[in-house]
C-alpha cells in the first residue's frame, strides 16, 4: 500500500510543478500594445526618418511584479500625447516634413485619439476612409501635403471634431452634402460640432451646399482659392455666430445675398476675385464689428455702402477694379481705424477735402483712376504712417502741400494724370524713404528741384508731361539706384548731364524725349549697360552718335529721331536691328543698313598720299613767289645798272633800303623772299593756333603782324593743294 501512495504523490508534485512553470512563462510574456504596434507599423511603411527615430519598441518590467513584462506604450514617442490611462489622444507631427501615406496607419487602434496634426509636410497619396473611425476626435489638420483624391464621406462620422483643414492640397471632386447635419433637430450625424472650416487653395469645385449652414456653430468658412462655382448659398445668413467668411479667388456668380447684412458677429468678409455683380447690399455696412471687407475684381456696380464703417472698426476696405459709381462712402471721413484702403479703377466721385479725414493708422490709400476733385489737403500730412498714397487719373487741382514733407515713411507716391500746378516742394528731400515718385501729365512748372538727387531709395522718377524749365539738374546722377527714369515732355534745356550715365541700375527706361534740350550726347551714356529702353528724340542735340552706346547691351530701342545729329551710326549688331525711323530726320546721319544715305569712305592709297604731303608744308603768301622771284631778279640787275651810272644815288638808296623795305614788303622794288619767311614764322611763333583766323578742306589762314607793323593774311597748304 505504500509504494502506490508515493507514486501518487509524485505525480502530483509533478503536474504542480508543470502548472508552476507554464503561469511563470505565461507572466513573462510580452502583453500585445495595438497603438504601439499600429505606429510601429505605419513607420515602417513610410521608412525610418529622422523625425519618427525614437518610435521603437522598447520591453518594460513593472518594479511591482518582476514576473511580467510590457512593451513600453508610445507616450514618450516624439509626437505622441496620452491620457493619464495610457491611451494615445493626439498625434503631432505639424512641420516636420515628413514623408509617406496615411494608408497604414490603422485608425482603428485611437479610439480615443483626439487631436491628429499633420500639416506643413510631404504627405502623399489620398486621405483614406479610416480615418472617420476615431469618432472623439476634436481637431484634424492635414493642411499643406500634396494629398490628392476627394474627401471621404466617413468625415461625416467625426461629430465632434472643431477645426477641420484640408487647405493647400490637390484634393479634387465636390464638397459632398452629407458631410453636413440634414437639419433635422436634434442633430446626430456629420459634421455637427464643426466651427472652423478650411478649404483654402486646393481643387475642389461645384457648388456650396446650402447644408453647410445646419453646422450652427460655426464661426470660420475659408474656402478661398478653390474652384466653386455658383452662388453664394442665402442660408450661409443664418450662421449667426459666423465671423470670417472668406470665398474669395473663386468663380462664384450672382450677387451677394441681403441675409449676410444679419451676420453682426462678421468681422472679415473676402469676395474678392470672383465673378459676382450687381450692386452691394447697403446691409453689409450693418455689421458694426467689419474689420475687413475686400470686394475688388469682380463685376459689382452701383454704390458702395454709405455706412460700411458704422461701428469705427473698418481696418481693410477694398473694392477695386470694379464699376462703382456715386460718391465715397460719407462714413470713411471719420473712420480713424483705417489702416488700407484700395477703391481705384472705379468711377467714383467726390472732393478730396471733403470726403476724406486724418487717419493715423493708415499705411496704403489707392484712389486711382476714378472721377475725384478737389484739392490735396495738407491734413494728409498728419498721416505719419503712411506708405503708399495714390492718387492718379483723377481731376485733382492745386498743388502739392508742403506737409507732404512730413511722410517720410512714404515709399510710393503717385499723383500722375491730374491737373496740378505750382512747383515741386524745394525739401523733396525729406523725403527719404521714397521709392517712386510718379508726377507725370500734371501742369507742375519752375525748374526740377536738385533735392531729387538726395533720394538715395529712389528707384522710379516720371515727371514727363509737365511745364518744366531750365536744365536737368546734375545731382539726378546721384540717384543710384533709379530704374526707370522719364523727363519727357517737358521745356528741359541745356545739355544732357554726363552724370546721367552713373546711372547704371536704370533698366526699364530712360526718356528726355520731347524738350529743348541741345549739345552734344555725352559718350557717359554707353555705361547704362542694363537699359533697354533710350529715348532722345524731338531735341536739339547735336555731334555725332557716340560709339560708346554700341555697349550698351541690354538696349532693345532708341530713338533719337528729330534732332540735329551727324555722322555714322554706330555699326553694332544691336544698332543694325533697330528700325530706320529711330533715326530719321536728323542733320546728316549716315549708315549702310537704315535707310540712310551710305557713310563716305577713303581708300588706303589716297591716306597714305594724303600722309605724305601733310609732311611737307609749302607756304604761299598771297603774292605767287615764283613769279615775283623771277621779276625781283630782273629789277635787281636794272638797279645796278643805275647805280653804277650814279654812286650817289646807290649810296642813298643803300642806306633807305631798310626804310624803304619796312614801308611795303611786297613792292616788287622790295621783295626778299627770305626775310619775308623768316619775318612769317617768327610773326606766327611758327603758326601756332592762336593766329589762325579761317579753315577750309585744304588749307589754314593766319593773321600776321610784320615788323613794319603791316597786317597780312596769310595762307597754309599742302603741296597737293597748292597744285
Amino acid at each position: 500500500m505504500a509504494e502506490p501512495v508515493t507514486n501518487h504523490l509524485c505525480l502530483a508534485i509533478l503536474v504542480a510543478w508543470a502548472v508552476l512553470s507554464s503561469s511563470s512563462t505565461a507572466q513573462t510574456t510580452p502583453s500585445p500594445n495595438p497603438q504601439t504596434q499600429a505606429l510601429l507599423q505605419w513607420k515602417q511603411s513610410i521608412g525610418n526618418q529622422s523625425i519618427i527615430s525614437s518610435w521603437v519598441d522598447v520591453l518594460v518590467v513593472p518594479p511591482s511584479n518582476p514576473n511580467s513584462s510590457a512593451l513600453n506604450p508610445p507616450c514618450q514617442w516624439r509626437g505622441i500625447t496620452c491620457n493619464n490611462a495610457g491611451d494615445v489622444i493626439g498625434i503631432n507631427l505639424a512641420y516636420t516634413g515628413l514623408l509617406g501615406t496615411l494608408d497604414h496607419l490603422n485608425f482603428s487602434a485611437f479610439p480615443e485619439l483626439l487631436r491628429l496634426d499633420l500639416k506643413y509636410n510631404n504627405l502623399t497619396g489620398v486621405v483614406p476612409p479610416s480615418i472617420g473611425i476615431p469618432t472623439k476626435l476634436q481637431y484634424l489638420d492635414l493642411s499643406t501635403n500634396i494629398l490628392t483624391g476627394t474627401l471621404p464621406l466617413s468625415l461625416s462620422n467625426l461629430s465632434q471634431v472643431v477645426e477641420l483643414d484640408v487647405s493647400r492640397n490637390l484634393i479634387t471632386g465636390e464638397l459632398d452634402r452629407r458631410l453636413f447635419p440634414n437639419g433635422s433637430e436634434p442633430a446626430t450625424t456629420g459634421l455637427v460640432s464643426l466651427q472652423r472650416f478650411l478649404l483654402q487653395d486646393t481643387n475642389l469645385t461645384g457648388r456650396i451646399p446650402d447644408e453647410l449652414s445646419n453646422c450652427k456653430n460655426m464661426t470660420l468658412i475659408a474656402f478661398d482659392g478653390a474652384l466653386f462655382f455658383g452662388s453664394i448659398p442665402p442660408s450661409l445668413g443664418n450662421l449667426s455666430e459666423l465671423s470670417v467668411l472668406r470665398l474669395n479667388e473663386n468663380q462664384l456668380t450672382g450677387e451677394i445675398p441681403r441675409s449676410l447684412g444679419s451676420l453682426s458677429k462678421l468681422t472679415d468678409l473676402r469676395l474678392f476675385i470672383n465673378l459676382l455683380s450687381s450692386s452691394v447690399p447697403g446691409e453689409i455696412g450693418n455689421s458694426s464689428s467689419l474689420v475687413t471687407l475686400s470686394l475688388s475684381q469682380n463685376n459689382f456696380s452701383g454704390r458702395l455702402p454709405p455706412q460700411v464703417c458704422r461701428g469705427g472698426s473698418l481696418v481693410n476696405f477694398t473694392a477695386h477694379d470694379n464699376s462703382f459709381t456715386g460718391p465715397i462712402p460719407t462714413s470713411l471721413r471719420n473712420c480713424t481705424s483705417l489702416s488700407r484702403v484700395r477703391l481705384e479703377n472705379n468711377q467714383l466721385t467726390g472732393d478730396l477735402d471733403r470726403d476724406f479725414g486724418v487717419y493715423p493708422n493708415l499705411t496704403y490709400i489707392d484712389m486711382s483712376y476714378n472721377r475725384l476733385q478737389g484739392t490735396l489737403s495738407p491734413l494728409w500730412g498728419q498721416c505719419r504712417n503712411l506708405t503708399l498714397l495714390r492718387f492718379a487719373g483723377n481731376m485733382i487741382g492745386g498743388k502739392i502741400p508742403d506737409e507732404f514733407l512730413q511722410l517720410n515713411q512714404l515709399v510710393v507716391l503717385d499723383l500722375s494724370s491730374n491737373q496740378l500746378s505750382g512747383q515741386i516742394p524745394a525739401e523733396i528731400a525729406s523725403l527719404s524713404s521714397l521709392s517712386s515718385m510718379l508726377l507725370g501729365d500734371n501742369k507742375l512748372s519752375g525748374q526740377i528741384p536738385s533735392g531729387i538727387g538726395e533720394l538715395s531709395n529712389l528707384a522710379n522718377l516720371d515727371l514727363s508731361g509737365n511745364m518744366f524749365m531750365g536744365p536737368i539738374p546734375i545731382q539726378v546722377g546721384n540717384c543710384l539706384k533709379l530704374h526707370f527714369l522719364s523727363l519727357s515732355k517737358n521745356g528741359l534745356n541745356d545739355s544732357i548731364p554726363s552724370e546721367i550715365g552713373n546711372l547704371v541700375a536704370l533698366q526699364s527706361l530712360l526718356d528726355l524725349s520731347y524738350n529743348s534740350l541741345s549739345g552734344e550726347i555725352s559718350p557717359q551714356l554707353g555705361n547704362l549697360r542694363n537699359l533697354e529702353n533710350l529715348n532722345l528724340s524731338h531735341n536739339n542735340l547735336s555731334g555725332s552718335i557716340p560709339n560708346s552706346l554700341g555697349s550698351m547691351i541690354s538696349l532693345i530701342a532708341i530713338n533719337v529721331s528729330y534732332n540735329n545729329l551727324e555722322g555714322p551710326i554706330p555699326d553694332t549688331n544691336s544698332f543694325r536691328s533697330f528700325p530706320p525711323e529711330s533715326f530719321s530726320n536728323n542733320l546728316d546721319l549716315c549708315s549702310e543698313t537704315h535707310g540712310l544715305k551710305a557713310c563716305k569712305t577713303s581708300s588706303p592709297n589716297s591716306n597714305t598720299q594724303k600722309n605724305k604731303n601733310l609732311s611737307r608744308p609749302v607756304i604761299i603768301v598771297l603774292a605767287v613767289v615764283v613769279s615775283i622771284a623771277v621779276l625781283f631778279f630782273f629789277l635787281s640787275g636794272l638797279g645796278i645798272f643805275f647805280a653804277l651810272h650814279n654812286r650817289r644815288r646807290q649810296q642813298q638808296l643803300s642806306g633807305d633800303t631798310r626804310k624803304v623795305f619796312d614801308k611795303n614788303l611786297f613792292s616788287i622794288w622790295n621783295f626778299n623772299g627770305t626775310i619775308m619767311y623768316e619775318d612769317i614764322i617768327k610773326a606766327t611763333e611758327d603758326f601756332s593756333d592762336v593766329y589762325c583766323i579761317g579753315e577750309g578742306s585744304s588749307a589754314k589762314v593766319y593773321r600776321t603782324k610784320l615788323p613794319n607793323d603791316q597786317v597780312v593774311a596769310v595762307k597754309k597748304l599742302t603741296s597737293a593743294a597748292a597744285a
